[in-house]
């Protein structure tokens, strides 16, 4: 992969003949008690990883990326102004980088959480995306996206798939059970490089990637977000793969090595 550009809240990268970003909506602060082990809720805890009463700072990025002939996919879009005002300013990462909001022709949803769909409306609620054509979904993600009133007239466009459908010849969706219903990561794979955008699967990169049987309290099947990130994390680092998380560290996007008895993570340059 080379890398074409970077500032604060942008990535631009090239592999082959792909044209990939990551871009910045902002960053959430969340109780690092959020953090432990499966089934032991916050409640239960006694020591939080990062000590009692301090926080942890959740990047949130989104992802896109193009091949001439093809038009723009995003992955996620933000968190809009549905959460902290520290979070919705993907329009101003998009315009950091020189991308016209109007070449996004499809978005593909890792899940249904708020701060990944809500980016679909502007924060003065406008259509984000004038020539969207096609949102992609978890098939059961379905439920939780029609659930939230303001993206009602975004349900004609939504396009539900399975793990292991493939959405082109290059892009492959990919189950990852256990924090949302119909969790799913994309598989890119280009001339060079396969890169899994993986939505959710890690929430606290500095505690997550050397202890990933650490979860997180808004996985809804805690074990089973525990079981996906053990499994693609050991699959990443064997197979040196790229990873894209929605809450690594900025810039998002880099490789995953073995380190002692878990992970570390190498972000890209």
């Amino acid at each position: 992969m080379e890398f074409l550009s970077q500032s604060p809240n942008t990535l631009g990268c090239a592999s082959g003949s792909w044209k990939i970003w990551s871009l910045s909506d902002g960053y959430v602060d969340l109780p690092a008690e959020f953090l432990g082990y499966p089934n032991n809720k916050i409640a239960r805890q006694t020591e939080a990883p990062q000590g009692d009463g301090s926080l942890v700072r959740l990047s949130v990025n989104c992802f896109l990326f193009d091949r001439p002939g093809i038009g723009r996919v995003l992955i996620d879009c933000g968190a809009g102004s549905s959460w902290e005002p520290s979070m919705g300013h993907l329009g101003d990462a998009m315009a950091e980088a020189g991308i016209d909001t109007s070449s996004i022709t499809m978005v593909a949803l890792t899940h249904a959480h708020g701060d990944h769909i809500n980016g679909l409306l502007t924060p003065d609620g406008r259509r984000a995306f004038n020539n969207l054509s096609k949102i992609v979904i978890g098939e059961d993600a379905v439920e939780g996206f029609l659930a939230e009133p303001n993206l009602a007239e975004f349900r004609p466009l939504l396009a539900p798939i399975n793990g292991g459908d493939r959405l082109a010849d290059h892009l492959l969706a990919v189950a990852i059970p256990g924090h949302a219903p119909g969790h799913m990561g994309y598989l890119l794979s280009t001339d060079e490089d396969e890169i899994l955008f993986c939505g959710d699967l890690i929430h606290v990169p500095a505690e997550q990637f050397a202890r990933p049987e650490l979860t997180w309290a808004y996985d809804d099947d805690e074990s089973m977000a525990r079981a996906s990130r053990i499994k693609l994390l050991q699959d990443a680092a064997h197979a040196h793969n790229w990873l894209a998380g929605a809450h690594l560290g900025r810039p998002g996007i880099g490789r995953v090595v073995e380190e002692g008895r878990g992970y570390a993570f190498i972000p890209a340059a």
